[in-house]
């Protein structure tokens, strides 16, 4: 099963407006009507990564699945969907609608961090759901999308990435997040722990040939400048886990998704993910899912 969804995967059989912005130097950035999506003739979406963020304001009762969650959703709902994390979903009645937007993070260089806000990090569900007045003042921001994509005014691309920026704004409002990055006043562990978070997520997704960079509670506290015992403390006290444990966990995550839907072999995985033995590999993940990779990946199959 295809492990990531580029941009050109997307827009395979799909029309393109404006296929010379698809990679460009300005990035690429397009809206599109659920309608393509829903209904007897949708295209199904696959639990993938793709390499491209994505706000939606959907209507309809439909299942998420988010990295290694399931989440229902009744009427209407804002999602935020980043490159870091796999999703997919699965219609539960045919009457949906709604819009979406989706861009690369080149669209926003020089421009500000849209990543870096809350809504997109790991770690969080950003499914917002919205009463129905907050879809018809939500939905307006996209029809003002859409409006601009179709002028000539000489700085759409700007007021494009204002009205994203409106839309993780109002994201925020809904259900304000822990910040990304902790306030002047936050206490060192709370540093550390948000510090250690972004490293440990920089790793992934994996590619091929491309084994883990750090790989031990000591490489962590050593790219944090810090006593590994240091680094251990203000970890669980922040977490309430241990380094290794959340390495672990992530560790983890990542073996459960490559070994169900990439079709590497379980050696290479085991590798990249820093097992120098495979029988190393195979008592990790029996430890954390009572299946050998093997027959985890034969379990998808059926």
């Amino acid at each position: 099963m295809q492990l990531t969804q580029s941009l050109e995967d997307f827009y395979r059989d799909r029309p393109q407006p404006d296929p010379a912005l698809l990679r460009g130097m300005l990035g690429h950035f397009n809206v599109f009507d659920m309608a393509e999506f829903a209904g007897p003739y949708a295209r199904p979406i696959h639990y993938a990564r793709k390499d491209y963020y994505k706000i939606s304001l959907l209507t309809g009762r439909k299942q998420l699945t988010y990295a290694d969650k399931v989440i229902n959703i009744e009427r209407h709902a804002l999602i935020f969907s980043n490159p870091l994390i796999p999703y997919g979903w699965e219609l539960l009645e045919e009457a949906q609608s709604g819009i979406f937007c989706l861009f690369t993070a080149d669209f926003f260089r020089q421009f500000g961090h849209i990543g870096q806000y809350p809504v997109f990090q790991p770690g969080r569900v950003p499914v917002f759901p919205l009463t129905d007045a907050q879809q018809v003042a939500l939905g307006g921001i996209f029809e003002e999308m859409r409006r601009e994509l179709r002028s000539d005014y000489a700085y759409r691309h700007d007021r494009l990435r204002n009205l994203a920026f409106e839309l993780v704004h109002q994201g925020l409002k809904l259900a304000p997040a822990t910040p990304a990055v902790p306030p002047a006043g936050a206490s060192a562990d709370a540093r550390i722990a948000t510090l250690f978070a972004e490293l440990l997520e920089r790793q992934f997704p994996l590619e091929p040939a491309a084994p883990l960079r750090l790989q031990t509670p000591a490489d962590f506290a050593d790219q944090l400048a810090v006593h590994v015992n240091h680094l251990n403390r203000a970890l669980k006290a922040v977490t309430g886990r241990t380094t290794s444990q959340l390495l672990g966990a992530r560790v983890a995550q990542e073996a459960a998704f490559l070994v169900q839907y990439s079709t590497w072999p379980l050696a290479d995985i085991a590798w990249g993910l820093g097992f120098a033995e495979p029988s190393s590999f195979v008592h990790f993940f029996r430890r954390h899912f009572q299946l050998t990779p093997r027959a985890f990946r034969q379990q998808a199959l059926v």
